[in-house]
């Protein structure tokens, strides 16, 4: 006979409970429980990390103009964002090599799934998209300009056969490693001789060591999603990040090409990721996209590039009534969520949030972390005396003046 759970609790009162009850308390946990380099790998940032902090300080500027009555049982926080329905705002961003975790990107795809929204995988991931797309058929594969037009094709062509919902673009030009943090040392590949180098730092996290080692395996620094179509072997991290930074960057004319390149592969929406000035913005409607992320890569990008909240309702206001507007920096916690769909945005994209949670549980803690977004989203709503997030609009929310960034008007 199983020895009855609360019996186990009783007889080590100190166990941790799985739970957490915030993405800080799950990056908390991630931080104890991962090697230095791994952890600091997700912290991640440019230069003096400035866009990084502003990303969430932005939003502490905003506040709520509640109402003391006449507020709502039911309130509904379902969309259709990007042609699908979704449970809640929060989508998955897509994230390179997800090895905090052995299942890595599987385990985000089965947690976004069981809770009814999109998840974004990157083309730098660690899992295939075939094996993604089974665990969510709600799947986005995400693409960098990388590769010559007949490799960005065949890659294309491998996604809309796993089945993927859609396409997003981002367009990344900036290479900073200059943190003044330091950056974390990265292997090109794990083998015995990197793991003997490593081991002081590994070896005083048991748990995440057990993770891999019942599975019997070794974090996959490798890119799957772009091995040969030949059946060849898939590059390192660093073997995809060199054709990327060896990439002539693209032109307004490449994007009008690849948005039209999967519109006649696939005929599912084209998103481009990383615009923050309303000429860009204006720029990507007349290249036939379909939505467009407000975003600075999470600050990982140009250091001093202002908080994406602050540069949201300036282009959403430019191109919101012709495309769909996305945010994706900084977002920690429901009123957050709610904040930024105030001020235009359809939906938001959460990175850093989801990892923390997968580096702390698992795909329970990544179903955690949408949980606490969930939450948060409808206490806000219940507040502002809300039945649904189609009612937000900026009348909400206190807005301290010049807090908007008006790039490129």
């Amino acid at each position: 006979m199983a020895r009855p759970e609360w019996l186990n609790k009783l007889e080590n009162p100190w166990r941790q409970n799985p739970w957490f009850e915030s993405v800080a308390v799950a990056q908390q946990r991630a931080r104890k429980r991962l090697p230095k380099p791994v952890y600091m790998a997700l912290v991640a940032g440019s230069e003096r990390g400035q866009t990084i902090e502003d990303n969430q300080r932005a939003f502490t500027e905003l506040g709520f103009a509640p109402h003391v009555a006449g507020h709502h049982a039911e309130r509904s926080m379902s969309r259709t964002v990007l042609g699908q329905e979704i449970s809640l705002p929060v989508i998955i961003s897509p994230t390179g090599v997800q090895a905090v975790h052995p299942d890595g990107e599987v385990a985000v795809a089965r947690a976004s799934a069981a809770r009814g929204t999109i998840t974004g995988l990157s083309n730098f991931a660690s899992k295939s998209v075939e094996e993604v797309t089974a665990a969510n058929p709600n799947t986005f594969f995400q693409m960098y300009w990388t590769g010559d037009r007949d490799v960005m094709v065949q890659r294309m062509q491998r996604a809309h056969a796993a089945g993927v919902k859609g396409l997003m673009a981002t367009l990344d030009w900036s290479f900073s490693m200059g943190r003044d943090w330091g950056s974390p040392e990265i292997p090109e590949k794990v083998d015995l001789k990197t793991a003997i180098r490593f081991a002081p730092q590994v070896a005083t996290k048991l748990r995440w060591m057990w993770l891999f080692g019942k599975e019997m395996e070794i974090p996959d620094l490798t890119a799957p999603n772009l091995a040969p179509p030949n059946g060849g072997a898939a590059p390192t991290f660093f073997g995809a990040y060199y054709e990327w930074m060896t990439t002539p960057p693209p032109s307004w004319d490449d994007v009008a090409w690849m948005r039209q390149t999967w519109a006649d592969l696939s005929g599912t929406p084209f998103l481009l990721k990383g615009v923050c000035r309303v000429d860009d913005a204006k720029r990507a409607v007349d290249a036939g996209v379909d939505a467009i992320s407000v975003s600075n890569h999470g600050g990982n990008n140009l250091d001093g590039t202002p908080a994406t909240i602050r540069a949201l309702k300036p282009v959403a206001d430019a191109v919101g009534d012709q495309i769909e507007v996305l945010l994706d920096g900084g977002v920690r916690r429901g009123s957050d969520v709610v904040k930024a769909l105030a001020l235009g945005a359809r939906a938001v994209m959460i990175g850093r949030a989801y990892l923390w949670g997968l580096a702390a549980n698992g795909q329970a803690g990544v179903e955690n972390v949408l949980d606490i977004f969930s939450s948060g989203i409808a206490s806000a709503l219940l507040g502002l005396g809300k039945t649904s997030i189609d009612e937000l609009s900026p009348d909400d929310l206190v807005i301290p003046d010049g807090f908007f960034r008006d790039l490129g008007e």
